[in-house]
């Protein structure tokens, strides 16, 4: 079956999931009402909680959940073949992830905005916020490390030894926050409308973008080119200032814009994909790569984001619940956005098996296990697959190269952002519970999220790699436990909205199946990881997560338990 196929099979079923299932979900289970009162208006600060227009909100949380990760994932997960991956980007999509991010959105504006982390203190009690929190703590932290340094190596001269950067999205990414903060004064304290602003400042964005290619280091020398670790430093910084000023200040615009860049971007590629009609360069299925584990149930970890992502819980319920007009736009913005990243998923699955250039190129860069752990090389070759669809339209390859790298680099900053500001949501919670004053300031707060994300990105620890041993950044020696942290938190989420379906007596099993499978198959990968872990690092930090994640399961079971005695007593 070719690409282009697939491609109009896929649609087809995001087109029906949300039109019946994601119906379903708003009408016969949720129950959603556009009248009732949303925190947006309750609890109205106009610096975290302020009411938003449907479209600019879905901007804001589409670009929030969009960031590395939905390339990153099946950029590593098609060395088993194209096929796994195709199935498990859309439909679990359609029935997992985009049932999670919906569900975490409703249980936060039904909870004062808060984040499911501190919704669960009022569904399973106390200890059970106290082990979410950690969780969620550690999660965010770890990949916004791991973020920060990939961020860094794109904006460096060199990616990887002998692997060119994208130095030539440094402009457009700073442009583009500039033109972002001047559309947010503008609508916001000026009263201008949305659609003159958008025009402008998308013609900008995209002017932009081909200055950076006509001058990539805008003069500057390119052995003066800031280094990798000055770009980390630069980029901690800028998310602590995203984090502490008010969403209307950068975010909503900024994420609006990158909304329209990523929709540009991704259109132009399918388009580019239908009218070229490459082949499969990769097998459809693949089943014993040399030095990889086993498919079942890998896949469905390393694969989260695109496919089913705890994170996205920790966005529907830290940013844009306390933004939300109306109940009703969850379905549109919480279902809807979902589908839209599977849609990356899905072209990061095909840029990485049809747009590699042949079967010996698809071999040459998925021939072992090991060879598909970098990284930075993994997101390049998304850049240039993608870049192979926009030169069949005629676009050059040197603005497609650079079109793409700026969705890239654009939507891992706007998630960048956005997670700091959900991890200082994350201590503020936790510094509330235990009482800690001055850890509730959003400054201070904001502070500690960056250098706990510096810490991930900078700090070096030694790890076994094959024969030998190297110093790597404690984010990429634990990366490995992202995708079950990830995964585990998802279906921790979906456990949480089963109780609450249960205690409103409405129907449970939308929820309740795709967190038994996500809990299922997480909780055995994190046993089968725990086994062949030799870095005692890694072995500990994982261990004391399993830990965590059983104490929650623990915790739910017993406030159900709580409610048969109730209901009997």
């Amino acid at each position: 079956m070719s690409p282009a196929v697939m491609v109009l099979v896929a649609f087809f079923l995001y087109v029906v999931g949300y039109r019946v299932y994601a119906r379903f979900l708003a009408e016969r289970v949720y129950r959603l009402d556009p009248e009732a009162p949303t925190p947006a208006h309750t609890m109205r600060d106009d610096v975290d909680y302020l009411p938003t227009k449907p479209s600019v909100l879905f901007g804001h949380h589409f670009a929030s959940i969009t960031g590395l990760a939905p390339m990153l994932g099946p950029a590593v997960a098609v060395i088993w073949g194209w096929g796994p991956a195709f199935l498990w980007v859309v439909f679990g999509a359609i029935f997992v992830g985009c049932v999670h991010d919906f569900s975490a959105m409703v249980l936060s504006v039904r909870h004062r905005g808060m984040s499911v982390g501190q919704v669960a203190e009022s569904i399973i009690g106390p200890r059970g916020r106290t082990w979410f929190h950690l969780i969620i703590f550690f999660g965010i932290a770890l990949a916004m490390g791991v973020f920060v340094f990939i961020i860094s190596r794109l904006f460096a001269i060199e990616l990887a030894p002998g692997t060119p950067g994208h130095p030539e999205a440094v402009m457009p990414s700073v442009a583009l926050m500039i033109i972002a903060m001047v559309s947010g004064f503008l609508m916001h304290k000026k009263g201008m409308r949305l659609l003159p602003i958008a025009l402008v400042g998308f013609a900008l964005e995209l002017l932009t973008i081909w200055l950076g290619m006509k001058a990539p280091t805008m003069g500057i020398d390119p052995a003066s080119w800031p280094s990798p670790g000055t770009w980390t430093v630069v980029l901690l910084v800028y998310a602590f200032a995203a984090s502490v000023l008010p969403v209307w200040a950068l975010l909503q615009a900024r994420d609006f814009l990158n909304g329209l860049l990523l929709y540009l971007g991704v259109g132009l590629a399918y388009v580019g994909l239908l009218v070229v009609r490459p082949a499969f360069d990769a097998p459809m299925f693949q089943a014993h790569p040399a030095g990889a584990p086993g498919i079942l149930p890998t896949v469905f970890i390393v694969i989260a984001c695109g496919a089913a992502s705890g994170f996205h819980g920790l966005v529907s319920s830290g940013t844009t619940a306390k933004q939300l007009d109306k109940e009703t736009h969850a379905r549109p913005i919480g279902y809807g956005a979902m589908i839209g990243e599977s849609s990356l998923a899905l072209l990061a699955t095909l840029a990485c098996t049809a747009g590699v250039g042949s079967s010996e190129a698809w071999h040459s860069h998925y021939g072992d296990w090991s060879a598909v752990q970098a990284l930075p090389v993994k997101i390049d070759l998304f850049i240039s697959g993608t870049t192979s669809f926009l030169v069949g339209l005629g676009i050059p390859e040197a603005l497609g190269s650079a079109l793409i790298a700026m969705v890239v680099v654009s939507f891992a900053l706007t998630t960048l952002d956005s997670a700091t500001r959900l991890l200082r949501f994350n201590i503020e919670e936790i510094a509330a519970s235990a009482r800690v004053g001055f850890l509730q300031q959003r400054y201070v707060s904001s502070a500690l999220a960056c250098l706990v994300i510096g810490l991930f990105a900078f700090y070096k620890v030694d790890v076994q790699v094959g024969d030998a041993v190297v110093a790597q950044p404690a984010g990429l020696a634990l990366w490995q436990l992202f995708g079950t942290t990830n995964q585990i938190l998802g279906a921790l989420t979906l456990g949480l909205a089963s109780i609450y379906l249960k205690r409103r007596g409405s129907v449970v099993w939308p929820t309740l199946l795709p967190c038994l499978f996500l809990l299922g198959s997480t909780v055995a990968a994190m046993v089968q990881n725990l086994m062949r872990m030799r870095d005692p690092l890694v072995f500990g930090v994982g261990l004391v997560l399993l830990v965590l994640a059983l104490g929650v399961l623990v915790e739910g079971v017993l406030a159900l338990r709580r409610d048969f005695k109730a209901r009997g007593a």
